[in-house]
């Protein structure tokens, strides 16, 4: 039987957003940073808060938008944790709407994935730092400036 590999919801994370701040472009090209000022942790795996200070820098070529976020998560425990967060967001007319149970994790007609990688010697987390993890991000509804990614570890 061939071997499909499986993966395991750990957390979500949901990262409040500041207005993005313009660095330049070049040609057919826009880079920009969004400031990352807090947020929170939630699963059966981790839980804790987005410190404030990090964020996300993106280029978008086109209609794809290549993400480059880094910011700093505390465990409830105070274990502080680095996280490289890299992905794509694109327009993608095919992809229809995911769930994960009754939860929506993703939107029809949009690729947002990443590819996170986590830092950190504190020993009740270092399984972070051993793992490869998938994310699944979305946007948050009205009122609301933030992105939520649903973060699942390969097993």
């Amino acid at each position: 039987m061939p071997f499909s590999p499986a993966l395991t919801y750990a957390f979500e994370i949901r990262a409040h957003l500041t207005e993005s701040l313009h660095i330049g472009h070049g040609e057919g090209e826009v880079t920009e940073f969004t400031p990352i000022v807090g947020g929170t942790v939630e699963g059966p795996l981790l839980s804790g808060k987005v410190l404030a200070g990090g964020g996300d820098w993106s280029s978008t070529r086109g209609e794809v938008c290549q993400l480059d976020a880094r910011y700093l998560i505390q465990a409830d425990d105070g274990a502080v944790i680095d996280i490289v967060n890299r992905g794509y967001y694109h327009p993608a007319p095919d992809s229809p709407d995911q769930h994960d149970g009754d939860l929506q994790v993703t939107h029809a007609g949009h690729y947002y994935r990443t590819s996170p990688v986590f830092r950190t010697d504190a020993p009740a987390h270092r399984w972070l730092a051993e793992t490869v993890f998938v994310g699944l991000a979305r946007p948050v509804g009205e009122g609301e400036d933030a992105v939520v990614i649903r973060m699942y570890a390969l097993q």
